[in-house]
Formats: C-alpha cells, sequence, structure tokens
C-alpha cells in the first residue's frame, strides 16, 4: 500500500541482520518493513530481516536474470552482479571465498583501510571486493529502494530517519556509518545507541503499565550479545511524581566479542575431528563456522538432541565425495559456549589481557572471551554511579544492578539467557529481575521509532547526552609517572545539542600553519568542562587526531588567540570549534582523521628546551643567503645538532617533527651545493620517519613527495643519490599507493633496465644503487600483492643463484644480507605500515620458504631471520602458511641455533621485540614510537 504521511524510521544496520521499522507521524504503533529480497536465484521473498551478508558470484555462476530485484539501481560497491540478504548467505554457506560479512565489525576495525576495497577477506583476486564503508551502505540502499518500491511519494530519504549503532562505537567509526548512510542516499539520519534502542522498545510497549513494571527497579543493565559485538549500558530508574523517570549512567568499551566468536570456537572443536591432515583454509573454516553456528542454535534450544552433526562439503567436482563430517554435543556446546563466554566468575575477575588479541578472518577479536568477565570489569569501572543508583554504601564490593534487559541475537539461546541472569544473581546474592524481550531480532531498530517518539513527547524517554568525557592532551603530555595531563573538553552526560566553551581556557593557534589537536575519551569519571586532570592511559581511549590549517581575516596574523568549544550534535557524534576570542565571530569547525591505518600513538608535544637553538642552526645552513657558511660547517650540521639535543637516536617524535617543519620551510636552500643537499636530505628523512605517527604527518608527507617529481639537484654526486633514495625509504610508511608505485617504477628502472633504455633515462630519475633500490623496494608495503610476488621470485632467484660455497666469502655474505634483508620486508606476514590486505600472497611466501630452507642457516644467518618474518603467524589464515611449513621453519631455526624470539613469533602470535622491529624498518624508531602490528 501506498505511503501518504510521512513516518518515523528506525534502521538496525547489525553484524548479522539489518531490519527497518516505522510509524505513521502522531502515532504511536511501530510496524516492521517486510524487505523484499532474493531468497533463491530469481525468487524474490520478504522478511523483516535482511541478512547482513552479500555475495560476489562467478561470471556464468547463476543465469542473466537470477539477480533481478523490483527495482533497478547500480551497487554502491560498484561490484556489477551482486546478491544481498538470504540468498547471499545461502549461496555464501557453499562459497564463502565470495561471501561479504561482518561488515560492522570491519566497519569498526581501525587496523585496516575501512574505504579501501578488501571484502570478502582473503578471497581471490578474480572475486570483485567492496570496502567495509561500502558493504554497510549497500544494505541501507537495498532498505531505500525497498521503502521507496512501495511508497514512491514518500521516500525513506524524506522520512526522520534513526540509525543504531554499537554504544561502543567510537568517533571513527561513527563518522564512517554516518557516511555510509550517505553512500546510501540517507543524507540525514540521527544516531542511536543499540542498547538504550533495546530499553526504548520495551518501555514503548510497557507504556501503559511502566509505574507498576518498573517500581522496584532502581538500575537496569541493558547486555547486547549479537553476532560481533557486545555492548553494556547502565540506566538509573527514579520515581518523580509517581512516574519512573530513566537516565544512562555508563556505557561500556567496544568489544568485538559476540556470536561470531562462538560459532568460530566450534569451528575449531569440529576442525579437530574432521581428521584432515592439513588445516582448512579461511574459506572452508568459514563454510564450516556457518555450519556450527546452525548447530550452536539447535544445541540450545530447550528440547535440544544430544549431538548434531556438521558436515563440511567438498569442493568443484569432489563436492561430494570429498565431504566430511564431525559431530558436537550438547555436552561441547555447554562446554565452549556456556563455559567459555558466560563463566559463572564468582571471584568477579576483570577480563585477562593477553599478549595478543586474537585474529580470525582478519578481525581483532577480544583476547578474553569471557563475556562475564568484561561484564566485572564495565561495572567496577561505573562502580560509584552505580552505588548512587542502588542507594547502597561503598563497601569495596561490586554493584550489581536490580534488573536485566537482554538483547541480541545471542540470547535466543535460553540457556545463554538463564546463565548471564544466574551470573548475575549469584553476584547479588538476590534474584535479578529479568525485563521480557518480546523480540530482540526487532527491538532495536522498533526502540530507535520508539525514540523519534519519545522526542516527539508520544513515548517514555530515557535522559542520556554524552556517553563519554572527551578530553584535549595538553602540550606537556606524558609525564614521567606515565599520566596524561589533560583538560576536558566535553564531560559526560553533556546534552546533544548544547555547546560548551572553555571560557577560562585560552589557546594560542598559528595561521596557515597545520595544527593538531589529541583527543582521548573516558567512560568512568566526573570531570567538569575545563578541569584539568591526570588520566591513565589504560582507562582512555585514543580518537583520531584532530588537524587543521586555520585562515586569518588578516593576512599579516601570525597567530590567533582562540577557546575551544564542544557539542554533543544531534547526530550524537562529537563536534569541536576554535572560537576567535577578539568578538569577529571566525570559527573554525575541526575535523577527525579518519586515516586507513591504525595510528601508532604519537608522544605528546613536549619540546625539547633546546629546539630553537637547534632551529637557528638549521637556519644558518639553509636559511638567508647572506650568511656566510663554509662547506665544513654545512657538513657538520648533524653533530651541531647533536651536540645541541643529544644523541639523535634518541630524539622523540615531536622533536623531529618540529626538525622536519623547518628543514621544509628552508627547502630551497639545499640546492646551494651539492654537501647542502646531502644534509638536507639526511636530516628530512631522519626526522620524517616513519612517515606516520603524528596528525599532521600526511599534510608533511604531501609537502614532501611534491619535490620527488623534480628529482635531486646534484644527480652526479654519489652521496647525493644515496642519500635521495634513503630518504624515501625513511618515509614510505606515509606515502599514498599512487605514490608507491611511482617509486616502483623507479625501482624496476634502476635495477633491470638494459643499456639502451638507460640511454634514455630521464633527467628527473635519480640513479641508485643495488643497495639503495632493495632497501627501497621492500619498504614499498603499499603495492599490490601480486607485484609482491614479483618482487620476492625476483629476490630468490638472485640468493639462490649465489655461489654456493661452504662459509660465504665477505662479498658473498653482504650480498646474501642485503637480498635476504629485502625479502623479510617484500614477505612479511605482518606488515609494517601497510594493511593487512597488501601482503604477500601465502603460496608466494610458500615457495620462497622451500627455496630458503636449502640454504645453510647457520653460516647464513639473514636466511634464518627472513624465514622468521615470512613464516611469522598471524592467526589469520588467509595470510599464514600451512601448518607443515611451519613445522619446518621452526625445526630449522632450532638446529640453527637462532634467537628464541624468531622461533617464538613463527610459533604463536607476538609483538615484534624492539630488536627485530628495528632491524626491519631499517632503523630506529623515533622513541615512545612503537609499530602497533
Amino acid at each position: 500500500m501506498t505511503r501518504t504521511r510521512p513516518a518515523l524510521v528506525g534502521i538496525d544496520l547489525g553484524t548479522t541482520n539489518t531490519v527497518l521499522a516505522y510509524a505513521d507521524v502522531g502515532s504511536d504503533q511501530v510496524a516492521t518493513l517486510d524487505i523484499p529480497q532474493l531468497v533463491a536465484p530469481g525468487e524474490v521473498g520478504t522478511a523483516p530481516l535482511l541478512p547482513s551478508s552479500r555475495y560476489h558470484p562467478l561470471d556464468g555462476e547463476l543465469a542473466a536474470d537470477a539477480l533481478q530485484l523490483p527495482w533497478q539501481q547500480p551497487d554502491v560497491g560498484g561490484v556489477e552482479r551482486v546478491a544481498i540478504g538470504r540468498l547471499a548467505r545461502s549461496l555464501g554457506a557453499a562459497s564463502p571465498g565470495r561471501l561479504v560479512a561482518s561488515a560492522k565489525s570491519w566497519l569498526s576495525h581501525p587496523g585496516v583501510d575501512r574505504t579501501a576495497p578488501i571484502l570478502p577477506w582473503g578471497a581471490p583476486d578474480d572475486v570483485p571486493k567492496v570496502s567495509p564503508l561500502a558493504a554497510s551502505a549497500s544494505y541501507l540502499a537495498h532498505l531505500r529502494a525497498a521503502w521507496n518500491t512501495r511508497h514512491p511519494t514518500q521516500p525513506l530519504e524524506r522520512q526522520q530517519i534513526v540509525l543504531t549503532i554499537p554504544a561502543s562505537f567510537d568517533e571513527g567509526a561513527r563518522a564512517l556509518t554516518l557516511e555510509a548512510a550517505r553512500l546510501a542516499g540517507l543524507p540525514d539520519v540521527r544516531l542511536l545507541e543499540e542498547p538504550q534502542a533495546a530499553l526504548y522498545d520495551w518501555l514503548q510497549r510497557h507504556r501503559t503499565t511502566l509505574a507498576t513494571d518498573l517500581a522496584d527497579a532502581k538500575l537496569v543493565l541493558v547486555a547486547d550479545v549479537g553476532g560481533g559485538t557486545t555492548d553494556f549500558t547502565l540506566v538509573k530508574v527514579e520515581l518523580k511524581d509517581g512516574e519512573p523517570a530513566l537516565a544512562r549512567i555508563g556505557v561500556g568499551n567496544h568489544l568485538i566479542l559476540g556470536g561470531d566468536n562462538m560459532d568460530l570456537a566450534l569451528a575449531h572443536l569440529a576442525e579437530s575431528r574432521l581428521g584432515e591432515s592439513q588445516r582448512l583454509s579461511a574459506g572452508r573454516l568459514a563454510q564450516l563456522t556457518e555450519r556450527c553456528r546452525a548447530a550452536k542454535e539447535q544445541l540450545l534450544a530447550p528440547d535440544a538432541p544430544d549431538e548434531v552433526t556438521v558436515t563440511l562439503l567438498g569442493s568443484g567436482s569432489r563436492l561430494i565425495g570429498a565431504s566430511r563430517s564431525a559431530t558436537i554435543a550438547k555436552a561441547d556446546v555447554d562446554r565452549i559456549v556456556l563455559d567459555g563466554f558466560f563463566p559463572f566468575n564468582d571471584t568477579q575477575e576483570g577480563p585477562q589481557r593477553a599478549r595478543a588479541g586474537i585474529v580470525e578472518f582478519g578481525l581483532p577479536y577480544a583476547s578474553d572471551p569471557a563475556i562475564t568477565r568484561h561484564l566485572a570489569g564495565f561495572l567496577r569501572q561505573h562502580a560509584q554511579a552505580a552505588r548512587e543508583a542502588l542507594g547502597i554504601p561503598d563497601d569495596d564490593r561490586l554493584p550489581v544492578p536490580d534488573t536485566l534487559l537482554l538483547n541480541g541475537g545471542v540470547f535466543r539461546g535460553e540457556a545463554l539467557a538463564q546463565r548471564l541472569a544466574g551470573v548475575l544473581s549469584a553476584w547479588r546474592g538476590d534474584a535479578i529481575r529479568v525485563l521480557h524481550n518480546a523480540d530482540p531480532d526487532v527491538a532495536v531498530a522498533r526502540g530507535a521509532v520508539a525514540y523519534s517518539l519519545a522526542r516527539a513527547g508520544l513515548a517514555p524517554a530515557i535522559e542520556s547526552g554524552s556517553a563519554r568525557s572527551y578530553y584535549l592532551i595538553l602540550e606537556e603530555g606524558q609525564r614521567k609517572d606515565g599520566k596524561l595531563s589533560a583538560v576536558c573538553v566535553l564531560p559526560r552526560g553533556a546534552r546533544a545539542g548544547a555547546e560548551i566553551t572553555l571560557a577560562e581556557r585560552s589557546f594560542a593557534l598559528r595561521v596557515g600553519r597545520p595544527v593538531r589537536f589529541h583527543l582521548v575519551s573516558a567512560i568512568a569519571d566526573t570531570a567538569a568542562a575545563g578541569d584539568l586532570v591526570d588520566l591513565d592511559p589504560a582507562d582512555v581511549v585514543r580518537l583520531p587526531a584532530i588537524a587543521t590549517v586555520l585562515r586569518a581575516q588578516d593576512a599579516k596574523t601570525a597567530s590567533i588567540p582562540v577557546q575551544l568549544a564542544a557539542a554533543l550534535s544531534e547526530l550524537g557524534t562529537l563536534e569541536m570549534f576554535c572560537v576567535a576570542e577578539d568578538g569577529s565571530g571566525q570559527r573554525w569547525r575541526l575535523e577527525f582523521q579518519l586515516r586507513g591505518e591504525e595510528e601508532a600513538p604519537a608522544s605528546a608535544d613536549s619540546a625539547h628546551p633546546q629546539v630553537d637553538e637547534a632551529i637557528k642552526r638549521i637556519d644558518r645552513i639553509f636559511g638567508a643567503r647572506n650568511q656566510q657558511v663554509e662547506v665544513r660547517e654545512v657538513r657538520q650540521l648533524r653533530g651541531a645538532l647533536e651536540h645541541v639535543l643529544g644523541g639523535r637516536e634518541r630524539w622523540e617524535t615531536p622533536l623531529l617533527r618540529r626538525l622536519f617543519d623547518a628543514l621544509m620551510e628552508r627547502a630551497k636552500g639545499r640546492r646551494r651545493s651539492a654537501e647542502h643537499e646531502r644534509v638536507w636530505l639526511n636530516l628530512a628523512g631522519w626526522c620524517l620517519r616513519p612517515g606516520f605517527g603524528d596528525p599532521l604527518d600526511d599534510w608533511r608527507i604531501q609537502q614532501l613527495w611534491a619535490l620527488f617529481p623534480a628529482g635531486a639537484q646534484y644527480v652526479k654526486d654519489s652521496q647525493v643519490r644515496a642519500e635521495w633514495w634513503t630518504l624515501w625509504r625513511r618515509v614510505a610508511g606515509g606515502l599514498s599507493t599512487e605514490a608507491q608505485l611511482r617509486l616502483l617504477d623507479d625501482f624496476a628502472f634502476n635495477l633491470q633496465a638494459d643499456p639502451n633504455d638507460r640511454a634514455r633515462r630521464p633527467a628527473t630519475l635519480v640513479d641508485g644503487s643495488e643497495d639503495d633500490m632493495l632497501r627501497l623496494g621492500a619498504s614499498l608495503e603499499r603495492i599490490p600483492a601480486a607485484y609482491k610476488a614479483e618482487i620476492g621470485d625476483w629476490m630468490v632467484g638472485r640468493i639462490m643463484g649465489i655461489p654456493a660455497a661452504p662459509k660465504p666469502d665477505a662479498k658473498a655474505a653482504a650480498t646474501y644480507a642485503r637480498y635476504l634483508w629485502a625479502l623479510a620486508r617484500v614477505g612479511a606476514r605482518t606488515p609494517l605500515h601497510g594493511s593487512a590486505h597488501e601482503v604477500a600472497p601465502p603460496d608466494a611466501a610458500g615457495r620462497w620458504l622451500t627455496e630458503l630452507m636449502l640454504l645453510d642457516w647457520k653460516r647464513i644467518e639473514p636466511a634464518g631471520f627472513a624465514a622468521a618474518h615470512i613464516a611469522r603467524k598471524t592467526g589469520d589464515r588467509t595470510r599464514d602458511i600451512g601448518e607443515d611449513l611451519r613445522a619446518q621453519v621452526l625445526q630449522k631455526l632450532a638446529s640453527a641455533g637462532a634467537p628464541a624470539s624468531w622461533s617464538a613469533q613463527v610459533r604463536e602470535v607476538v609483538e615484534l621485540d624492539q630488536e627485530s622491529s628495528t632491524r626491519m624498518f631499517g632503523d630506529a624508531l623515533p622513541p615512545g614510537l612503537k609499530l602497533l602490528r
């Protein structure tokens, strides 16, 4: 039936399913949309749940009209043929390498470029890929097309839309969710946290009996455990004028922990029982995980059988004959899911910290799977507010809510719902009251509509505001005691739309030059706006940095006194502004930088006391021409800076970037002589290495890259040429894919061009030695994996072509060292700065390791080093080598007497030690800058 009245719309963009609910404006009756979707090739059905899944079929796999929907629109992700919803899930169960799932979890994963086409994760090159952003947008676009086909005179983009997100989403994930909505043609949406939405649905359903239903409630815990995330929220209940008044008082941190993890744990058990000699590929493990999900649901049902058989089909022509089966018993589910994810935790322990998080299918799952331990930690974080709500004294005991609302698909398993209620009851010493959730699958979408109804005065409301406090890290930064000095810019509980100005704090901001702000958030504190506080780094979440370039109306102005203003927007995101103090009305909006890869936390802006003197030394060499400077003084600049600042290995990131900025401002001075250029290139590369780590490094890289097309000035000087390539190798971590591909062209020319090509060398192409080119090529981590495979094959050919000898002479040893170091970088399973989807293919890594096994690792020590990095374990089967080859590498490392840390990184998922990271990078990293992967 075509709609003539506007509607209030709620959308639950879930990890597993997407749902749309609505109500007519002025009505309090909420309904869900039956979403048209493909249920079989060529067959369209409707259902309230749209599985958040995409399937990219093979050419010719489906008939031309098999994917026809009641509407026609191009795919947001740019894939020509794609299935979305139930058909995608069913096709993906048999061909998981073509299935895009859990896009929402990827959208909140800062360790990859969330705007790059990386899904399906680990799929072959012939499978079209989309970004997590585009995948999320495609589900919203499907809803928009379904709604608009049914209601053409009231299109979805003209309705009041509330889109739900996990309460734990940080500002980066929230901004990307809004961007996904915009890409889907929904530019005007409001965000609401999912646990709140679930409670809004319950309140709306019980709106006529709330005073009775909540008469004895003081503190409600909303536990939302879905397919991909776990969210906790605390809501205080007070009686005012005989009616319950609700206020949210706490939310939890982000946890990639949910039903997907439980299914995966059962899949690992089933895999061990299949009788396979080799570990399953990532695609076949995904297929087995889907089978285990169905088995889990059967075994958790009230009338569960004693056991269920899961079958893993073969592939290709052996689809049936090569199938394998394993049995999962109810006792297995009790042990793994109930006791593993919901242990009784009688001692109320918090989450256990592991050396490295769990990585599977590329996602960094929570290292501790016990949800009840995470819950104890959450309640401890909010203990003060919880005690006040419950009206109990501070007796060091864990305050436990008296009321529980469960939400999320996980709690469809009655045994899991009963277990969590039982754990909380045991902690309380009294039975906890469980609010009945009538339909968890659609509660969040319905609750989003109820939220809009509450804003219109047609349903009960929850007082909320900002779920976190936000802090600006001050310039003195991280102190010797490890604390962070910060000023609160937006306190927890601040109402949406209310701007708070730090009237008592003034900041002088430079004009025409980039400025940056380091922000963190915290969930358990009571600071007021403008308060100076000391924060424990373990208790805060670092936000994407804010960086901007301020422009003044008066070109002569060097700096502007400003005050900071912050607000929680009506959309549910943090907004920051700089406001001029002079009353001119000038305002600058500060935008978060949403980089593709995770930023290494930079040291705070603590300036070295002698930095001004160091900049004077730089200015003397590269500044105005009228200064009389001898060649000897130019050559000794580095030594002079170290005399002023101390050894350069101890220069921290803020100091290094101040020096780089000074060098960049005087870049023209490098052309005065070969000595000037050599020294400038050396210092610039050192001060900007590794090309990231500071919020303004993107801007700095852009300024530096603008020098590349012109090449070096004194190209006939061998030291200038060497320093030119050293500079680009050192900053390669900050270069874009396009820039790295440009460097790859020069790498290939310098190493492989024939004499005729060399005679036609472009004037700006700087010659490079073999050593320079190997180090440069190995540092280009953002080039496509296929290029890395080609480069690695070439390097292995050169390595194995070195004449064998009982003991390599000095020349051979140096050649081994150069090529094996480069191969270690090219074949590394865990990149130093690139995204995980850009590593060399595992089959190529296997080829290289097989060749390296032929070398004597005792006499050729770099061979073991290279093998340890090429075989390094990540936990991600799309990147890891086979287990048989891993065992061979471990045995050879042991026989060669290699360092224990090399074997450890092959055997288990661990972080690199400082020595290995320095050797892999080729230089010591700036103090305080740690490579996170």
